[in-house]
């Protein structure tokens, strides 16, 4: 980012940034004693090894610089601007992990879940994050040029061939079968662009997996549209950002995913239950109506009956299994597949069994019923 602004009759020009990014156009240095001094290859490597130490440190770090030039005006192009800067400092910004993120990706692994950090920080700060927060083991290190678990945006871009359009329009992954390989492996992105976010969000969905993404900046928004699930900040996060996605998240935490989740498993499983329910006490009450009716000429329910039977057959039977709070559990399992049928065959199984004995019972009673009075 730069600004030019007028200080005393003069142009002043001052640029803060990346420092591997800014460096490079940078002439001079601030000495001890505010005098610039010309860069150096020592000074170049004295820089190097501060900015690992802060990236070791977790430190998202910033170059800033200065310049005076009388000579620029309005219209003066960007490469005049940012060009022969003077370095003042660079700083190191720590962004603290909440507690509760290593713990919630943690549970994200533990249930099927494959957390991967998407981050335009460089790849020593982006390490050293994924590492405090669980994503990456302590003791990784790269094992060669095949390791795919750690990629900046333009390695990722390249490797995967971008993207392109089919005949309906559609984005789609040029080299699929190298993306394949960075799906298995990569857990951080660094140095990342939006671009890559939306690429990685296409590839997944074209190999048809559930796709999560979270996103804060105007820029995101296209990948937060295209994944299955969006997840905007409700606080940091840009009123695009919040359109573009389904959930917002109020507290800006990283572990209400988590509860999300928990939530949505809870859901699909009190879904399933209340089929199962409904399918098998329905199933008997149609059979054993027609039976009756076939067989005794009448049927075994009235109508002023059954408006009476419905709210104890389905209703409170139902609210009792859609009401059923989640547990941690339901994060221990690996998640379902978008193409799982809603009915299983365990969950059949358990139809025909169930309404097989209520048959038997139900219509024991209905036919026998009145052959023993008492």
């Amino acid at each position: 980012m730069s600004s030019v602004v007028q200080e005393k009759g003069k142009i002043v020009v001052y640029c803060k940034g990346a420092p591997d990014y800014v460096v490079k156009n940078c002439t001079h240095y601030l000495n001890a004693a505010e005098q610039p001094i010309k860069i150096t290859d020592d000074f170049k490597h004295t820089l190097e090894k501060k900015l690992k130490e802060f990236a070791d440190g977790t430190l998202r770090t910033l170059l800033l610089t200065y310049k005076e030039d009388n000579t620029l005006k309005a219209d003066s192009p960007k490469d005049a601007i940012e060009s022969n800067l003077i370095i003042i400092g660079m700083v190191g910004i720590k962004d603290p992990i909440r507690e509760q993120v290593p713990h919630a990706v943690k549970q994200c692994f533990e249930a099927g879940v494959r957390v991967r950090m998407i981050t335009g920080d460089n790849p020593e700060t982006a390490i050293a994050i994924a590492k405090e927060a669980g994503i990456l083991e302590t003791n990784w290190v790269k094992k060669g040029p095949t390791d795919y678990t750690v990629m900046t945006g333009a390695e990722f871009r390249t490797f995967v061939g971008g993207l392109d359009k089919d005949d309906d329009n559609a984005d789609f992954v040029k080299n699929l079968d190298n993306f394949k390989l960075v799906r298995d492996q990569l857990k951080v992105l660094a140095r990342s662009s939006p671009t890559d976010k939306y690429i990685m969000a296409t590839g997944l969905k074209q190999l048809h997996h559930v796709v999560a993404m979270t996103g804060d900046g105007t820029n995101d928004a296209p990948a937060l549209k295209k994944a299955d699930i969006g997840f905007a900040m409700g606080i940091a996060g840009t009123e695009v950002a919040k359109e573009a996605s389904g959930i917002i998240l109020l507290d800006d935490n990283f572990s209400s995913i988590v509860t999300a989740m928990k939530w949505g498993r809870n859901i699909f499983d009190s879904i399933r239950k209340f089929l199962q329910f409904q399918l098998t006490v329905n199933c008997c009450a149609l059979i054993l109506a027609f039976a009756g009716a076939a067989i005794l000429k009448e049927s075994p329910l009235s109508p002023i009956q059954i408006p009476w039977a419905n709210p104890i057959m389905d209703t409170l039977a139902s609210l009792a299994l859609a009401t059923e709070p989640p547990t941690d559990e339901l994060l221990t399992r690996k998640p379902y597949s978008k193409f799982e049928n809603l009915i299983t065959p365990e969950m059949w199984k358990n139809i025909i069994t169930q309404g097989f004995l209520q048959i038997v019972v139900l219509g024991a009673i209905l036919f026998r019923g009145n052959s023993h009075p008492i």
